[in-house]
């Protein structure tokens, strides 16, 4: 049980309304996340304005694999079986791609080279060495790809530490971070 009290959809406060309506039409549904957000409308807005830029960025299965490699650092099981769900049926990744998104690398080059530089991101606070921006540039991203890839691993970080501290409810097929890929 979560250790914050997430509301029902129908009690999150009325500033949240509008927002958990987007989250509901895109989604078809409002995962627990959004309504544990919707307690701080501001927090709601925040992060579906960073969410929704952010969305635009790199690929969907490169933003995926991120979210996996970051839930799984930070052993945020809530995001790690969200992005697992996603990551299979949104992203397309199979098994043993998400097995070793996970892990931190992928079966694509260019990918692979993207989750090191998101886990160093984690490891070091952003304190990342010349050698780990040589690779990620050697790897092809642009200067605009590396900040998307931090705003990517930022808004991750926000979510697994928001959903470790509650606990909150997974409503999404379970995977566990301690059960490793």
């Amino acid at each position: 049980m979560s250790r914050i009290a997430i509301p029902a959809r129908a009690e999150a406060p009325e500033a949240a309304q509008p927002l958990l309506d987007a989250v509901e039409k895109q989604l078809g549904s409002v995962p627990n996340l959004f309504r544990l957000l919707a307690l701080s409308p501001a927090a709601l807005e925040g992060f579906l304005g960073l969410n929704g830029a952010l969305g635009r960025a790199l690929d969907g299965r490169t933003r995926e694999r991120i979210a996996l490699a970051v839930a799984q650092s930070n052993g945020c099981d809530y995001c790690l079986s969200a992005h697992s769900y996603l990551g299979t049926n949104l992203a397309k990744l199979d098994a043993a791609e998400i097995a070793r998104n996970r892990a931190g690398a992928s079966s694509d080059p260019k990918a692979e080279a993207a989750l090191r530089f998101a886990l160093r991101v984690v490891e070091t606070r952003g304190r990342v060495s010349n050698d780990d921006l040589a690779e990620l540039r050697r790897a092809g991203f642009s200067e605009a790809q590396l900040v998307e890839i931090v705003g990517l691993v930022a808004v991750n970080v926000f979510t697994n530490y928001l959903n470790n501290v509650a606990e909150t409810d997974i409503d999404f097929p379970v995977v566990l971070a301690a059960e490793a890929a």
